[in-house]
């Protein structure tokens, strides 16, 4: 069997899959975030508990919000800050004695959307993770392209697209830099910037109830998503976006952020890339870090 774990900004979940693709166990725990110590030793916990849950051993892939640098072997560019400068993938296969692939959890996302998720058969499939950050990754032909910097897709930390004086000069980022992408539209970023101390969900139920303050701030937060997108489109010119994370289940983002999209892309509409709502849940990308392993080893 192949063993998937998604580390996330609040909580890590683990799947396992049989050879067939069918999920045959899978559970989530809180993500220690500020121990680097304790998030190896959660993560092995996973593996140990769906092991002896399931009587057999699998390989383990595992999807986390950075990337591994392919010269130094440790993580950069997570913003789970704790992991930076660490080989983890390193410290994982020493702590359970076995090989561990490691990637970016939007790279997983894209991986198992394009693979039999919402974008199963199409060529070229970005994919967002709009939750605790905001990333990106992009699979070709069902596979992941990481390029040679392992920064392939990563849109978030690039600026709000035609940003206005009002966003101007934006909120630092933890990657050093202002007004990326990821202060405006991660889920975290949505609720510092419009929640008055609201949660995204209680937001959208407001907006719903007719709360007007709340309908504005979706607004806002979809003409911001629009904006990132259309600079990808521009860019790739994808099949397919698929969207992941928290953000994802918002459901009026795919019936209002396309007509947005036509009047920003090069040339305007019509829009062919479909922007689609991941198919296996917010938690998507577990199913692509067990696809890490092409054979269960």
């Amino acid at each position: 069997m192949r063993l998937g774990i998604d580390l996330g900004g609040t909580k890590t979940e683990i799947v396992a899959l049989m050879p067939d693709g069918s999920e045959a166990y899978r559970t989530r725990v809180p993500t220690p975030r500020t121990e680097y110590r304790a998030i190896l030793e959660t993560i092995a916990g996973l593996v140990v508990g769906a092991e002896a849950a399931l009587g057999q051993r699998g390989s383990v892939g595992v999807g986390i919000p950075g990337t591994v640098d392919r010269i130094s072997g440790r993580v950069k560019n997570a913003n789970t800050q704790v992991l930076n400068g660490h080989p983890i993938d390193q410290d994982l296969t020493a702590l359970l004695g076995r090989p561990v692939r490691v990637t970016n959890d939007a790279n997983c996302l894209a991986a198992s959307e394009a693979s039999d998720g919402a974008a199963a058969g199409l060529e070229v499939v970005f994919a967002v993770i709009i939750g605790t950050g905001a990333g990106g990754g992009v699979a070709l032909k069902g596979q992941v392209w990481p390029g040679p910097n392992g920064i392939g897709g990563e849109w978030g930390h690039n600026p709000l697209p035609w940003a206005t004086a009002d966003e101007l000069p934006g909120t630092p980022c933890y990657c050093g830099k202002a007004g990326c992408l990821e202060t405006w539209i991660s889920g975290t970023g949505f609720e510092l910037t419009e929640g008055r101390g609201h949660k995204a969900k209680e937001i959208a139920a407001l907006a719903q109830a007719g709360e007007a303050w709340a309908e504005t701030a979706l607004q806002r937060y979809e003409d911001r998503l629009a904006r990132g997108l259309a600079t990808v489109i521009n860019l790739l010119d994808p099949d397919a976006i698929v969207l992941g994370g928290g953000m994802s289940n918002l459901d009026r983002l795919y019936t209002n952020v396309p007509p947005r999209l036509e009047g920003l892309i090069f040339g305007g509409g019509p829009l062919r890339t479909k922007i689609l709502k991941n198919k296996h849940g917010d938690s998507s990308g577990v199913r692509g870090a067990a696809w890490l392993w092409p054979v269960a080893e």
